[in-house]
């Protein structure tokens, strides 16, 4: 089963004063990058932030955003009362005549208005922070499940069609044996030159032997089948699945240097744009 690198993650705990969300974005990456981003007040607990999501989110551009909501009375921060009076004695002096109200509500925005009281970490509070930051994890991870299974799916789909145009080629091999000597015999009617038959003979059977297609066509059968076996198995395959699809793209690109036949290289194109399609979703496989 794959997994989507693309997800979104959300979960909340409403606290006696206040109320906790937790909300996880994830993009695709080549690694795991995190950015976490805490309140003030628990900023020492970052480290044990990140342990949780590496361990549980293997690869991905991960942002993860921890919001405080206060529904309480209790708060940390409190008005300066020094620093604010001394604001407003410095605003009356430029305007004596200023309304008192506006010079408080300019005073209270200026820098260190507000004091903020630096306080412990609760640890009972934390842990119930610790089990929405899981939740909002697993939350994220089922939404990446299901993310999968619709991109496996568009594979599985895009794999088929590829199998369709390689076993509508097969009809167009013969015709094109055909093509081949029917051209070489008139490219030699147009030299006007004795030939010796038998030398011709060997010499189409190695013209044509070069053009054969067979190996391609068995090799690229393999790296399909592998593909869809890669995909169902319970390992994260997104690196694998993408060597694959490279290995898909040889064959295909041998075939159409091989085709010399117009019908045949159409559809090897038909086929590359199917597996141009997978590689550019193979980049969201986790």
């Amino acid at each position: 089963m794959i997994y989507s690198m693309t997800g979104f993650g959300k979960a909340s705990v409403q606290l006696p004063l206040k109320k906790i969300t937790v909300e996880i974005k994830s993009l695709n990456s080549k690694n795991l990058d995190l950015s976490v981003r805490l309140p003030q007040g628990y900023k020492e607990k970052e480290l044990e932030v990140r342990n949780v999501m590496a361990q549980q989110l293997e690869r991905g551009k991960v942002e993860c955003s921890v919001y405080v909501e206060v529904t309480g009375e209790e708060t940390s921060a409190t008005l300066n009362a020094p620093i604010v009076k001394a604001y407003i004695a410095q605003m009356r002096n430029i305007i004596p005549d200023a309304d008192p109200t506006e010079l408080m509500k300019m005073a209270v925005r200026m820098p260190d208005a507000l004091k903020v009281e630096r306080c412990e970490v609760d640890e009972e509070e934390w842990n119930e922070i610790v089990k929405v930051l899981n939740q909002a994890v697993k939350n994220i991870n089922e939404f990446r499940k299901q993310e999968g299974e619709k991109l496996g799916n568009d594979f599985t789909e895009r794999i088929n069609n590829i199998r369709s145009y390689m076993k509508e080629i097969t009809t167009y091999e013969n015709d094109r044996i055909v093509t081949v000597k029917e051209r070489l015999q008139q490219n030699l009617k147009e030299l006007e030159v004795t030939i010796d038959e038998s030398r011709y003979a060997q010499e189409v059977v190695y013209y044509i032997e070069k053009l054969d297609i067979n190996e391609e066509k068995v090799r690229l059968t393999n790296h399909l089948d592998y593909f869809i076996e890669t995909m169902d198995a319970h390992e994260q395959s997104g690196r694998k699945l993408g060597f694959i699809a490279q290995e898909m793209g040889r064959e295909i690109n041998t075939m159409g240097s091989k085709s010399n036949h117009s019908e045949m290289q159409k559809l090897v194109v038909k086929m590359k744009d199917e597996l141009e399609k997978i590689k550019e979703q193979v980049l969201n496989i986790l």
